[in-house]
């Protein structure tokens, strides 16, 4: 159960980042707390995306079900092999771990785009416009700037921090499941599970002619880096 116990421990971690994917980009839409700007649509657009909501947050919400529920799913047992059903299992997963990159990618993307154009807001000349759209993101790294804002009160602080939130969040997402692309491979092709007595077997095994023994060995090896790579993250 090796492989499917790293899947579940990324299935429980990307729940918790979508979540808080959602939470980040639903706060966008009310800087200081405050409905009007949205109902004046004096938001960013790139805020409109979903890209916390959507990408994020349901799209990641699909692959982490799947791997939290893979030490339960058998695949239909394959014809009575449960070990080979697992393997369809762990090889199903990669579909979902794909959809998780693609709605992370989405949300990196659309992050990245959002703070790089800035936000929408009132300047001293009293108009609304994007007072940092043709600044390349520069703005970023002169807060002085910011003042250039007078309305709504600290909205490229609310900005930046929202969107570098989901910026991070969107990464970690996609660095989980591209870990689980790989775990999922590596169950459905090479095993299911790689247990310690698996591995003093496989160790005991004389080679024999033509036979590569140190393949068995490579993949439980890299198995126990993946182990390790989700009990830090976890």
């Amino acid at each position: 159960m090796c492989y499917g116990k790293c899947a579940r421990c990324i299935g429980h971690s990307l729940v918790w980042l979508a979540i808080l994917c959602i939470v980040a980009n639903i706060l966008l839409y009310f800087p200081n707390g405050e409905t009007k700007y949205a109902s004046e649509n004096h938001l960013s657009h790139f805020v409109w995306f979903f890209s916390g909501i959507v990408g994020g947050g349901l799209l990641i919400f699909l692959p982490a079900f799947v791997f939290i529920g893979l030490d339960q799913d058998d695949c239909c047992g394959c014809c009575g092999h449960e070990n080979c059903g697992k393997r369809c299992a762990m090889l199903s997963s990669v579909l979902a771990a794909l959809i998780g990159i693609a709605g992370s990618a989405y949300c990196v993307i659309v992050a990245a785009l959002g703070l790089a154009q800035g936000p929408i807001c009132r300047d001293s000349f009293g108009q609304w416009n994007y007072t940092f759209a043709n600044t390349d993101g520069q703005y970023l790294l002169d807060t002085s700037t910011w003042s250039q804002c007078t309305e709504p009160k600290h909205i490229v602080e609310w900005n930046v921090s929202l969107f570098s939130i989901l910026l991070a969040l969107g990464g970690i997402e996609f660095i989980l499941c591209l870990i689980q692309v790989i775990n999922g491979m590596m169950g459905g092709i090479c095993g299911y599970g790689c247990s310690h007595q698996q591995v003093r077997t496989v160790k005991m095994l004389q080679p024999g002619p033509g036979v590569n023994h140190d393949l068995p060995l490579f993949h439980c090896n890299l198995y126990i880096l993946l182990v390790l790579i989700c009990k830090t993250l976890y």
